[in-house]
C-alpha cells in the first residue's frame, strides 16, 4: 500500500505537470510544431478509485498513447526521452511483478519499429545502467535485458551484450546471499567477508585517491544514521581495495575511521574473477545479517533509510 501512495502521488504530479505543458503549449501555438504529436498521458477511468487500481492502470496502459511506428518522436527528446524518465519514475515505486510485467509488454509494442527499438534501449542504458546516472536501477535493468534478450528483432550478435550484462546483474542481486570473499587487513591477517557478525553490513568497495570515493567516505563518516548504528554495535562497515598498489592503499589509510574493518584484495579475486560487478568506484552494498543483499550499487541516502527503518 506504501509504494502505491507514492505512485499515486507521482501519477498527480506527471499529470498536472503534463497538462499545464499543455495549456501553455494551446498559449503558444504559433511557436510549437505539431503539438498533435505531443506525449498524451491515458485517461484513467473514474471508476478506479483506489491507488493500488490506478496505479496499475497507469503502468498498463501509459504508452496506450505513443506511436511506435512513427520514428519522428524520438528525435525529440521532449517527447519520447521525457515520456521515458516519467515512466521510469513511476515504476520505481511500483510493485516488482508489476514493473516487470510493464517493461514487458512495452518493449513487445517497442517492436513495431527497429529504429524506435534501439532509441529506447538506449534510453535503458542511460538511465538504468550507466553508473552516472541518479536513476540508475538494477532491478528495472533486469527486465529490460530480459525482453531484449527474448526479442525476435535482435539478431544472436545484438543479444551478446545484453547476455553479458544479464550474468553480471545476476551476482549479488537484491535478495540473494551476497558472494563471499577473503580480504587481508593491514597486519597481514587473512578474513572472510561471512566472519563479520553484525546486524547490518556495509559493503564499501573503493579505491582510496578516486575523487568519488573521498567524496563517499566523507559522506559515510558524516551520516548521523550510519553513526548511531556503528555505536549501538548493529553495523559493521568493511571497506575493501581491490587492486594491487598496496603503496597507494595504505597512503589512504588515515582517511579511514578505526571502527572500520579496512582490508583489501591480496588475490585480485574480486576483480580478476568477478565475483562483483565493478562497473564504478566506488560501489556500495547493505547486507543482513545473514548477508542477504538488501541494497546493491547503493548511495549513502538509500543506506540511511533502510537503517533508519530499521529494515
Amino acid at each position: 500500500m506504501k509504494h502505491y501512495l507514492v505512485f499515486f502521488i507521482l501519477l498527480i504530479t506527471v499529470c498536472c505537470s503534463s497538462n499545464n505543458s499543455h495549456d501553455k503549449d494551446k498559449g503558444q501555438s504559433k511557436t510549437v510544431q505539431n503539438p498533435t504529436k505531443l506525449f498524451k498521458l491515458p485517461v484513467i477511468p473514474s471508476t478506479l478509485q483506489t491507488p493500488e487500481a490506478r496505479g496499475n492502470y497507469l503502468s498498463e496502459h501509459y504508452w496506450d498513447n505513443f506511436n511506435f511506428a512513427d520514428t519522428s518522436s524520438i528525435h525529440r527528446p521532449e517527447i519520447g526521452e521525457q515520456a521515458w524518465v516519467d515512466y521510469i519514475d513511476f515504476l520505481k515505486t511500483a510493485p516488482v511483478p508489476t514493473a516487470q510485467k510493464s517493461i514487458s509488454k512495452f518493449f513487445k509494442k517497442a517492436e513495431a519499429n527497429k529504429k524506435v527499438y534501439d532509441y529506447f534501449t538506449k534510453m535503458a542504458d542511460k538511465y538504468l545502467y550507466d553508473p552516472n546516472s541518479p536513476m540508475r536501477n538494477e532491478e528495472l535493468y533486469i527486465s529490460v535485458l530480459d525482453a531484449m534478450l527474448n526479442s525476435p528483432l535482435l539478431s544472436d550478435i545484438e543479444k551478446i551484450r545484453p547476455q553479458e550484462r544479464r550474468k553480471m546483474a545476476e551476482k549479488n542481486r537484491i535478495g540473494k546471499p551476497a558472494t563471499n570473499f577473503r580480504y587481508t587487513l593491514t597486519s597481514g591477517k587473512n578474513k572472510a567477508l561471512y566472519e563479520i557478525k553484525s546486524e547490518y553490513t556495509i559493503l564499501f568497495i573503493n579505491n582510496p585517491g578516486c575523487h568519488a570515493c573521498e567524496e563517499t567516505i566523507e559522506a559515510l563518516k558524516g551520516s548521523a544514521v550510519i553513526t548511531r548504528n556503528i555505536n549501538m554495535g548493529k553495523l559493521i562497515i568493511l571497506s575493501v581495495y581491490p587492486d594491487e598498489d598496496l603503496a597507494e592503499w595504505q597512503r589512504h589509510l588515515d582517511a579511514f575511521p578505526k571502527e572500520w574493518i579496512c582490508g583489501y584484495d591480496k588475490k585480485l579475486s574480486i576483480r580478476n574473477k568477478n565475483l562483483y560487478d565493478l562497473k564504478a568506484i566506488p560501489t556500495l552494498y547493505l547486507l543482513d545479517q545473514n548477508k542477504t543483499v538488501l541494497l546493491k550499487d547503493a548511495t549513502v541516502n538509500e543506506i540511511e533509510m533502510v537503517l533508519a527503518q530499521g529494515h
